[in-house]
């Protein structure tokens, strides 16, 4: 039998609604976590040509803003620092079409902020937001190798469901699983 254990989130951190001038920020902690957490499980390439397109990342999230939308994004931020890490949710998409379920697209730290409890946060409001809006659950992909990131999927509550797919980036198959969480259960940790 596991033992989970509940950490308290950090008091410094507030995780609010994502606005227009956060574009910027979002899609800079969004390279750079892809970049960290993703080193040697994506090809190099891929993740330096990221880093190429920030600007044209940043205005996709501006002209994303003029739209409604059923995509859900937080920021979490922290004094002195701003914006340290991102998350972005909505309807589980499959096949081009939404069903019933929520899906965490993204969840991103800075990477010199992870371990300080801004993922947590993030997650602990998604969670809330998700199961608030009606979900009965809440999906996300994670690389099958990313094994630091399955971690705290599984520390929130979230398992592997079976489903597995694969995307292409630079030529290479990437593996990703399917994690799911049925909302109302136990809180994030």
């Amino acid at each position: 039998m596991t033992t989970r254990t509940t950490a308290a989130l950090p008091s410094d951190i507030r995780v609010r609604d994502m606005t227009v001038d956060d574009c910027e920020a979002v899609t800079r902690v969004r390279v750079r976590g892809w970049q960290a957490a993703y080193a040697g499980l994506v090809p190099q390439s891929y993740l330096d040509d990221m880093g190429l397109a920030v600007a044209e990342d940043v205005e996709r999230r501006r002209a994303s803003f003029t739209g409604s939308s059923t995509i859900v994004n937080v920021v979490a931020e922290r004094p002195g620092l701003g914006v340290i890490g991102w998350a972005c949710y909505g309807p589980y998409r499959e096949n081009g079409k939404p069903l019933a379920r929520g899906e965490l697209y993204a969840l991103y730290v800075a990477p010199e902020q992870i371990g300080t409890g801004a993922g947590r946060a993030l997650m602990a409001e998604t969670l809330t937001r998700t199961a608030a809006d009606g979900f009965p659950d809440l999906a996300l992909w994670v690389l099958k190798e990313n094994t630091p990131a399955r971690r705290f999927y599984e520390r929130a509550g979230f398992r592997p469901d079976g489903a597995e797919e694969s995307f292409e980036a630079d030529g290479a198959l990437v593996p990703e699983v399917r994690y799911v969480r049925a909302l109302g259960g136990p809180a994030a940790s």
